[in-house]
């Protein structure tokens, strides 16, 4: 293989990953906190989202609070979700408490959505 069609070949797997990772933030997008009416992604939940070249998903998140109601739930709903993507492979969430979550953390958008400004 010619070094051209190498780096065509990894121009493509780039631009799968970046549509991937596109796919997931969508997918996140549709899971709420059941007490707050704005979604995870927005409200800052997600973390970190990493993909692998075989399309396995890594995703850290946070909860509102360790106490939170959906702790049990919620990693398990983001996993399904995530796996049901066409190209993933997999998908992993590992729940974080550092650093932990705060208002700060949510998005202009869910700051307009819960009037907070």
């Amino acid at each position: 293989m010619s070094d051209q069609s190498k780096l065509q070949a990894e121009e493509i797997k780039k631009i799968d990953k970046a549509e991937l990772n596109n796919s997931v933030v969508e997918a996140l997008k549709s899971c709420y906190d059941p007490e707050i009416p704005v979604n995870i992604y927005e409200l800052g939940l997600i973390y970190a989202i990493n993909i692998d070249d075989e399309g396995k998903v890594d995703i850290e998140m946070t909860l509102t609070s360790p106490a939170c109601p959906v702790a049990g739930s919620l990693p398990p709903e983001v996993e399904n979700k995530v796996r049901l993507i066409p190209g993933v492979s997999d998908c992993r969430v590992r729940v974080v408490w550092e650093p932990p979550w705060g208002m700060h953390m949510m998005s202009e958008e869910a700051k307009l959505q819960l009037n907070l400004y």
